[in-house]
Formats: C-alpha cells, structure tokens, sequence
C-alpha cells in the first residue's frame, strides 16, 4: 500500500518559507526606502526608486510562487491519500468474493455435497461473481467517462419513470430488500442522454440511499418537471453527510475515514461517476440534509422535456 504522507511538514514548511520571504521583502524595500532618501540630495535616487520598483515586483511573484506551490503541493498529497484508500478498498473488493468463492468451490471438490446446501453454495457463488461484475463495471464506466466523449448521434430521449423502476428492481433484488422501502413520486418525463449515462448515475445514487439508510431503510426518489428541466431528488434516512465533506465525496477516490477500518463497500467512484455524468449533460448536483428526520438528499437537475404521450423509449 502507498505511505500515507502527513500534511503537517509540507504546511511548516511552507509557512516558513513565506514568513522568510516576506521578512526578506519588507526589509530590502525599508533598506532601498532609506537609501534612496539618503541619495535624494545626488542625482542617484532615481536609481534607487527604480530597483525599490522592480525589486517589489520581483518579490512579489515569488510570493505568489511560493503559494501556488504550497497549493499545489497539499492537492498532490491529497490525491495521494484518496489514491491509496481506492487501492485498498480495490485489493479489498477483490479479494473479499475472491476468497468465498475459493472456500466453496474447494469444499464442492472434496466434499458430495447434495440437495439444498448444494443449491446455497451455487446462490453464494453467484452473489460473489455479481459483486466482482458491478467492481469491474464501475471501473469500466469510469475509464468509459474519461476517453472520448460520446457521439452526440447516439443519444436518445430516455424515460426517467421506466429507468427508476428498472433500477429499483434490479437493487432491490442485489440488496435482498423489498421494493416497498422505495416511495415514489415521479412525474413523467425524459432526458437527452445515453441510456447507460442514465442508468449509472440513478444506479449509484440509489445504490448509496440503501448502503447508508438506516437498518430499515427508507428510500424516497421525487422526480418533477420544471423550466424544462428534470429535478430529481433521492432521500435515505440514514446519518446524513456533514457539511464539510458534502463537496468531498464527489472526488474521484475519495471516501472518508479509514479504508482498513470501513464497513461499507465500495471504491469510492460511484459519486465522482455521478458527478461526471451531470456535469456531461450540462446538469447540476447538490447534497443536503432532510429537513423532517434524519438523512441526506441528493438533488439532480438535468435538461429535460415533458414526456410526449404514446412516445416509446
């Protein structure tokens, strides 16, 4: 795994650097301030304001040098932290299914197992290849988002009421939950996107509602129409998400706290895919807290139009 690089030295050290600098500064100009009044009364001042001139300018850009490099040098120390935290929770995603499928396979070759069991393993077995699939999807879609950007000509008029029940079905069956926690209120209406685009982006946000819910989740997915536009709200009543990471968790890598020491799986890409995909279609993202009990809300605005009657996607 990658060291992970405190940013306490990296600050001292730039803090210093900038006090040094600004110290050095204000005492070249106070010396050219007196020199040059000193030579006022000789033709020499002039010489003096010029350099005081210069010299300000000089300093000045190797101020700003020096903070810009400071900024950047705490960006790259950051990537770094959210880059090791992805590997381990990778070799963790890996390895976890990996392991299960060893044990069961291993156990079916020495041992004749029959009727129900048999059919236990088989279920096991399957679940642990389905969350390898949805590993290896998630990190194909990102590579997908990062390449070429699509051709516009395959873009269709996509359903948002088809494709939330489809996605709906599908996670309720991954997380062995009934449909009945999800409440829906969707008004008809359609997006100009790739469907996979749609399909990812509502995916993971409904995908994080019943990871972070409470132990009986509540999901509510709210879909209305306004300004030509598709404002797409989904609430959990989980633990909600603390202002100061609420622009954090859209990082690519990023996931808070400890990777060895976190409970709930994941690789920390499902919200930067989130983000990608709104920001491709020109639409916007915003997280809040719910207002009437616990729990965080995710608001997606995307362009859209009403659904056209009889219109098939």
């Amino acid at each position: 795994m990658f060291e992970r690089k405190s940013l306490k030295w990296p600050i001292l050290v730039a803090i210093l650097m900038i006090v040094m600098l600004v110290g050095l500064t204000i005492g070249w100009v106070l010396l050219n301030v007196f020199s040059a009044l000193d030579a006022e009364k000789t033709s020499r001042s002039a010489i003096y304001w010029i350099l005081l001139s210069v010299g300000a300018v000089f300093f000045a850009c190797l101020l700003a040098g020096v903070i810009l490099y400071l900024i950047w040098l705490i960006q790259n120390i950051n990537l770094n932290r959210r880059q090791s935290n992805f590997i381990d929770a990778v070799t963790h995603e890996l390895k976890t299914p990996i392991a299960s499928l060893k044990l069961y396979l291993q156990t079916l070759n020495r041992r004749d197992v029959q009727g129900p069991q048999r059919q236990e393993f088989y279920a096991t077995m399957m679940e642990d290849v389905d969350r390898l699939d949805r590993l290896i999807n998630q990190l194909l879609d990102v590579a997908r988002l990062q390449r070429d950007k699509q051709d516009l000509d395959a873009k269709e008029w996509v359903s948002l009421r088809e494709l939330v029940e489809e996605c709906v079905s599908r996670l309720a069956k991954q997380h062995s939950v009934s449909t009945d926690l999800f409440r829906m209120e969707i008004e008809d209406c359609q997006v100009l996107a790739h469907r996979i685009d749609i399909d990812v982006l509502l995916g993971n946000l409904l995908d994080n509602a019943i990871k972070y819910s409470a132990k009986e989740p509540e999901i509510e997915i709210r879909i209305t129409f306004q300004n030509d536009s598709a404002l797409i709200a989904i609430s959990d009543n989980g633990q909600g998400i603390p202002r100061h990471l609420r622009r954090k968790i859209f990082w690519r890598f990023y996931r808070a706290g400890d990777e060895l020491e976190r409970r709930k799986p994941g690789v920390g890409l499902g919200l930067f895919l989130v983000r990608s995909i709104v920001e491709r279609l020109k639409g916007s993202i915003a997280v809040s807290e719910r207002i009437e009990q616990p729990g965080a809300t995710f608001l997606v605005t995307l362009p859209a139009r009403r659904e056209p009657s009889g219109d098939i996607v």
